[in-house]
């Protein structure tokens, strides 16, 4: 698909799929799904000031063409029309992150990826001027608008990549085509997607087979066998790939033949006791600095991943660790609050059984109020069994578990099937003088319970 009659010499290109946000003289991209139909707004976004509606039913375009001009409207062909829409969406995308031709940072992981990409932000952009993912817009529609946000003044981007079923890696990386990657960890979560632990590891592994094969650059933390492990098969697989006589596919890269030697990574150990050896893209968890307002141990590692490739582009450690300090965490995420009662830690934005257990393992306070995880499937009872017992064995001291998965438990705590009932509750039994963590998914509206603390 040739784009170039949109983006073609623009220093800049402002698509929106939402009428409700709709910056003036915008593009709007008319997605469909189960339950709506961005054709039917089209009209209405060009009456409220966009400069063109990009369309998948003939009829409507017909009518745009007649009621506001052909240089107005577009009707997308029909290869790009499936999905609802999203197919041509990327395919805009994509050719426009081809046009502006910047290094792109890729980043995905089971876990802080989002608080990885902020600081590396944070970090880069003391020397350059970034665009990273905004919010959490990391699946098969917010990537493709993350790259269409970029413009030619910004001169490196970061995309974070997020999965939940096999493959999804794959599809965000074939619009974003990265340079460099980073995978934060993998762990347990969206096992009703992936299937399994093997699953989640076989998804995010597409960030290397992708750098791999098109001779990108990996940042590793060597700590993580399971990152170590996927990257020695990714390492195997791409060598298969780059030697091989057959004709290069979509997933392959279009060049001439390569011998592996040729891959752009490092996997050679190197002795550094703290961060890493960043002109090798390698880095080890390192330890907590001081002075941040992040809280966890866990948040090491993020840490060292932020630091490790700022100073690959030529940031000094020390300068990466004053923004780093500098960087205040928001959305409920790891986030420190000292309430007229209580002190707190806020971590309320995602829960999976890693994410949960190294939570718990890091806090020191003798309050826990965690929310149930979902999306495990078959495994659901016994990840919420797992973090029952953990609670256990650490004789936690007060303990307050959300979510009827926990009823299936053997939990000696008391279990509340929502946030309200436990907002209920805590009025009439209020807590005083507590180090409380606050742990849970977005979707358990954990945040409802900050008043009442």
């Amino acid at each position: 698909m040739d784009w170039n009659f949109l983006i073609k010499n623009k220093d800049s290109l402002s698509v929106s799929t939402d009428t409700r946000n709709l910056p003036a003289g915008c593009v709007f991209f008319a997605l469909c799904g189960d339950r709506f139909d961005g054709n039917r707004f089209a009209a209405q976004a060009l009456d409220k000031g966009a400069s063109m509606a990009i369309v998948s039913n003939e009829e409507v375009y017909k009518q745009l063409v007649a009621d506001y001009g052909a240089d107005r409207a577009y009707l997308v062909p029909p290869s790009l029309r499936e999905r609802g829409g999203v197919v041509g969406l990327q395919s805009l995308a994509r050719a426009w992150r081809r046009e502006l031709a910047l290094p792109i940072i890729g980043i995905t992981g089971t876990n802080g990826k989002t608080t990885t990409k902020e600081l590396l932000a944070a970090v880069l952009s003391t020397k350059y001027n970034i665009y990273y993912t905004q919010g959490n817009l990391n699946n098969s529609i917010g990537v493709p608008l993350t790259l269409l946000s970029i413009t030619r003044a910004h001169q490196m981007a970061i995309v974070e990549m997020g999965a939940s079923h096999p493959g999804d890696i794959r599809e965000l990386v074939n619009v974003a085509e990265p340079d460099y990657g980073l995978i934060t960890n993998v762990g347990r979560a969206h096992l009703q997607g992936f299937g399994s632990f093997e699953g989640v590891q076989r998804t995010k592994r597409e960030l290397y087979d992708y750098l791999l094969t098109h001779h990108g650059y990996i940042f590793r933390n060597t700590d993580n066998p399971y990152l170590s492990q996927m990257y020695e098969d990714a390492k195997r697989d791409a060598a298969a790939i780059l030697t091989s006589p057959h004709p290069a596919t979509a997933d392959t890269p279009t060049t001439t033949q390569h011998s592996a030697e040729g891959v752009k990574t490092i996997d050679t150990l190197y002795p550094s006791p703290l961060w890493g050896e960043p002109e090798r893209g390698l880095y080890h968890t390192g330890v907590m600095p001081t002075g941040t307002h992040l809280v966890g141990s866990y948040n090491a590692e993020n840490i060292s991943a932020a630091l490790c490739v700022g100073e690959y582009f030529g940031i000094p450690r020390e300068q990466g660790l004053e923004a780093i300090r500098a960087y205040v965490p928001t959305n409920n995420r790891s986030q420190a609050m000292d309430t007229a009662h209580n002190h707190l830690i806020v971590d309320a934005y995602n829960a999976n059984p890693t994410s949960m257990q190294a939570a718990i393992n890091a806090f020191t306070g003798d309050t826990y109020i965690l929310g149930a995880m979902r999306e495990l499937g078959d495994y659901s009872h016994l990840e919420h069994q797992n973090i029952v017992n953990m609670l256990a064995e650490r004789k936690a001291d007060m303990v307050f578990l959300v979510g009827d998965e926990y009823r299936t438990t053997t939990s000696p705590y008391p279990v509340f099937t929502t946030v309200d009932d436990l907002c209920t509750y805590l009025q009439s039994h209020p807590l005083r003088h507590r180090r409380i963590l606050l742990k849970g998914s977005h979707s358990n509206h954990m945040e409802t319970l900050l008043p009442y603390l």
